[in-house]
């Protein structure tokens, strides 16, 4: 069952144990710069508005109603990730755009699979920001409209066609996570933890497409694949909207536009870093690290598609602790 609350989605599977709940949020955040550098994570601006399609049939394409779901709305160029919240039961989520897996590149097919782990194992994996195209190295998400041939739906397939993201959940067998729950005594990684601060007529169908690079590793599965509860599961479109045009499909009016990375560090705000064992990342796709960031396809066209994309410098970077206790020391790994 899936259930939208305060901005968040909810999926839960009672007929498979009381416990097994995930809370998917969308960050609003900063676009980094699409300078070919790496840089930290920045930070959680609050959630973006999320809306039920059927409550707005008369103003949405007959696409969305099709495929049911939530909305959200994003401005050209924004940028958003993914925050997901399971205290301890364990999940394997599926994330697309497009219908282009993000994990692997590779194009939707509904099957989860460990060699290439097309998924994440939450709650070791407590956020999302971009497309894995590195070890250790993501390209963020950056909304941009659909038909402009920079999404990474359009440079896999060649179509402006799905839009949005999909999500596919998984919850760990019962019987699995009551022996997991007898073996283990750790701290559980909360999701949002540290990242999040307070709240800061063109086509209305968007997708979106690989931005500047980021330090995030997308951690490999540490549980049995067969612990994985592969007849049940939950699927969900969330669509974008361009803000624009939110308030004549909503009503409500957007948020207002986030700053910019440099007008935020130069104020002397906080990026985010997190220890994490390199030994445990995937490799990231080569499907996905052949695809052209905005702005490398924005040369190619002659265009300028991500305003104030100024690099910036001096960053405050707060590291953040990882299945660690409040008072735990981290031991050294040698």
């Amino acid at each position: 069952m899936i259930e939208l609350h305060d901005d968040g989605l909810t999926f839960s599977f009672p007929e498979v144990h009381a416990d097994a709940c995930l809370s998917i949020t969308f960050k609003r955040t900063l676009r980094i710069p699409d300078d070919g550098k790496e840089h930290h994570l920045p930070p959680g601006l609050g959630n973006f508005p999320l809306r039920h399609v059927d409550d707005h049939a008369e103003r949405v394409s007959n696409g969305w109603m099709e495929h049911g779901g939530v909305m959200l709305p994003m401005y050209q160029s924004e940028a958003l990730w993914i925050c997901f919240d399971a205290d301890d039961y364990p999940f394997a989520v599926r994330v697309a755009t497009g219908k282009i897996d993000a994990v692997t590149g590779k194009r939707w097919n509904g099957a989860l699979t460990r060699k290439p782990q097309n998924y994440l194992s939450i709650p070791e994996q407590p956020w999302l920001d971009g497309y894995a195209v590195e070890k250790g190295v993501i390209r963020q998400f950056v909304a941009m409209p659909l038909g402009a041939g920079y999404t990474a739906e359009e440079q896999v397939t060649g179509k402006a066609e799905h839009g949005g993201l999909q999500l596919l959940v998984h919850p760990m067998k019962a019987a699995a996570y009551e022996r997991l729950r007898k073996q283990r005594d750790r701290v559980t990684l909360r999701s949002g933890m540290g990242r999040c601060l307070p709240c800061a007529p063109p086509s209305a169908a968007m997708g979106l497409a690989p931005g500047g690079k980021m330090r995030q590793s997308i951690e490999e599965d540490p549980f049995k694949f067969a612990d994985w509860d592969l007849e049940h599961s939950s699927r969900c479109f969330v669509h974008i909207a361009n803000s624009l045009v939110w308030q004549s499909i909503t009503g409500a009016p957007p948020p207002n536009p986030p700053p910019t990375a440099k007008h935020y560090t130069d104020a002397g705000l906080p990026w985010f870093d997190i220890y994490s064992d390199p030994a445990t990342a995937l490799p990231g796709s080569k499907v996905l690290k052949g695809l052209k960031s905005v702005v490398q396809l924005g040369k190619k066209k002659g265009a300028a598609p991500l305003p104030e994309n100024e690099s910036v410098s001096k960053e405050i970077v707060v590291r953040l602790r990882k299945n660690l206790a409040e008072d735990q020391v981290r031991e050294c790994p040698v």
